[in-house]
Formats: structure tokens, C-alpha cells, sequence
């Protein structure tokens, strides 16, 4: 049980993005299909749109999890690499900094637009469900950080295994 949930963590992006990216093409053919054939799928447009939305939320934490964020090096190569891993802890603190502010704001502009109650035109979904990607997304990034943090910046053990 240990094991599978290990696995359900270690890839939770990707479980939720996959087939989310597989839905959204299939979607978008389909309705370019109908469109051919003179016709449309009113909604599609709109959940696709959404899927995108959650996609790139839930995509920056996955990058986070790579260490694939977008980097500039120039200056962190310049150190020694005690002066690296400085620039790095430095680097890795503001990053947490700002994925907590935006999941704080995130959940401010959820509580915002569940007040007036806002719906999408052609879905009819409550707004707030497409929103909550922000905090989710921002939420995971921050565990991801604090993740890549922890093994990164921890003392080796004597022994050799990491």
C-alpha cells in the first residue's frame, strides 16, 4: 500500500495531465471534424479551454518537480560551488515565496468569485472550478519545491547512500 501510494505521489502531475492533454486533443478534433461537416459542439471550446488552464497550473508543478523551470545560470556559475549552493538555497527560498503568494491570492479570487456566484456561458460550471487551479497548481509547486529543497540541501549520511 506503502508502495503504490509512494508511486501516486511521485507522479501526480502526470496522472492528472496525461490524460487531460489526451482529452483536450480529442476534443478539439472532434470539434474540428464537426465544424467540417457544417456543424459545432458548443461546449467544447470552453472545457478545452479550461483543461488548458488546469494544464498549466498543474504543468508548473510538474516542471518544479523536473527542476525544469526556466533558469538563467550566468550569474550562479560565476560562484565557487559553496557560493552555487547559496545562489541556490536563495533562489529556491524566493520561488517558495512567490508560489505562496499566489496560491494566497488564488484563494482570495476564489472566495471572490463564489460570492457573486459567477457561472461559464456554455458549460454553466461554477467559475471558482477553473480558478481553483491556481492554488492547486501554486500548492503543488510549493510541496515540490520544499521536496527538491530537502534533497537537494540535505547532509549526505556517512556511507555514501543519499
Amino acid at each position: 500500500m506503502k508502495n503504490k501510494l509512494l508511486y501516486l505521489w511521485d507522479h501526480f502531475e502526470e496522472i492528472l495531465l496525461v490524460p487531460a492533454l489526451a482529452f483536450s486533443t480529442i476534443l478539439i478534433f472532434a470539434q474540428v471534424c464537426a465544424r467540417a461537416f457544417g456543424s459545432s459542439i458548443v461546449w467544447s471550446e470552453e472545457l478545452v479551454r479550461y483543461l488548458y488552464v488546469w494544464e498549466t497550473w498543474v504543468g508548473v508543478s510538474y516542471a518544479t518537480k523536473r527542476g525544469s523551470q526556466l533558469r538563467i545560470t550566468m550569474i550562479r556559475d560565476k560562484f565557487s560551488p559553496k557560493g552555487q549552493m547559496v545562489v541556490e538555497i536563495f533562489v529556491t527560498i524566493v520561488w517558495l515565496a512567490f508560489a505562496v503568494f499566489v496560491f494566497c491570492m488564488g484563494i482570495k479570487a476564489i472566495n471572490a468569485i463564489a460570492k457573486f456566484g459567477q457561472v461559464s456561458s456554455a458549460l454553466r460550471i461554477p467559475l471558482k472550478y477553473c480558478y481553483l487551479s491556481i492554488p492547486v497548481g501554486m500548492g503543488l509547486m510549493s510541496i515540490r519545491l520544499v521536496e527538491s529543497f530537502i534533497k537537494r540541501f540535505r547532509p549526505v549520511k556517512e556511507g555514501g547512500d543519499e
